[in-house]
């Protein structure tokens, strides 16, 4: 066998950057904002979950749009927002000026962060860095950068929770690349284990409900088709028949989760709550 043919990506070895590149394009499309704004009381309670001290230095990791951001930046801590998609960074910028937050905005990839060891206090993530194509490299990455003492926040989508579903719906008509983690493993305490165990002193989890409120069944389709990048492209991958297929699947899956009876959508979506304590 050839250097070449050995270092080729197998099913058990996915090209891991091609995953990187059509993610970014994913995320890049649309605009998540107009989704991920509406998540802001996580970063909240994530923010209480750490127990956050004012004058403490934050990592924000793929911050998307900045709400763990903006609730570390109003306790008065010394706050750095990175993503590696400049629109969401450049909404983060304009949400922190809005409320005069002071914050410093980086583009950065969660995969390779550009700060030194042990630089801060507390870090933390919001549905963000559970995307990552490479999990051990990202988590690993979290861990360098926190100090010891310190803290790691992490909010993730669980598997059986309604992002989780979404998910795996979609998977369904477009299957994922052969051999790539799913990124709701994050939302499990025993992945969380695996990759964080050997470095922590402490790994608390406990499972949170986000509650999706929108005006009816068609309003959060319309959104999250044309908002939400990886919902985005799956329907722009599909032909007419593919697609009519799977805005059936999502309407069934928003019917078994809505606890609503007036038409609107109220949503309880699952997600793992976890605070890790760098040893």
């Amino acid at each position: 066998m050839s250097t070449s043919a050995a270092l080729k990506p197998t099913a058990a070895q996915p090209d891991l950057a091609a995953v990187k590149q059509r993610q970014h394009g994913a995320w890049s499309s649309g605009d998540y904002a107009v989704v991920g704004t509406t998540l802001q009381i996580v970063g909240e309670q994530l923010c209480e979950a750490v127990d956050l001290r004012a004058g403490s230095k934050v990592l924000d990791v793929a911050a998307g749009n900045g709400n763990a951001t903006l609730a570390a930046a109003r306790r008065w801590c010394d706050v750095t927002s990175t993503d590696y998609v400049p629109a969401l960074l450049k909404r983060g910028r304009e949400r922190a000026a809005a409320e005069h937050l002071m914050v410093e905005f980086r583009e950065a990839d969660a995969e390779a962060l550009p700060f030194a060891d042990a630089t801060y206090d507390v870090v933390l993530s919001t549905f963000g860095v559970m995307f990552t194509p490479d999990q051990d490299k990202a988590a690993s990455e979290l861990a360098r950068v926190c100090r010891s003492g310190g803290k790691i926040g992490l909010a993730n989508w669980t598997p059986q929770g309604f992002i989780g579903q979404l998910f795996k719906t979609i998977g369904q008509h477009l299957p994922p690349p052969a051999g790539v983690k799913s990124p709701a493993l994050w939302g499990t305490a025993a992945r969380l284990e695996e990759m964080f165990g050997s470095q922590a002193s402490e790994i608390a989890a406990e499972p949170r409900m986000f509650v999706f409120r929108y005006r009816s069944p068609d309003h959060w389709l319309d959104i999250f088709k044309t908002f939400y990048g990886p919902t985005l492209k799956a329907f722009a991958a599909l032909d007419e028949s593919g697609q009519a297929a799977l805005k059936r699947d999502l309407l069934a899956l928003l019917r078994e989760f809505n606890h609503a009876d007036d038409g609107t959508i109220v949503v309880h979506s699952e997600y793992l709550e976890a605070v890790i304590t760098k040893r």
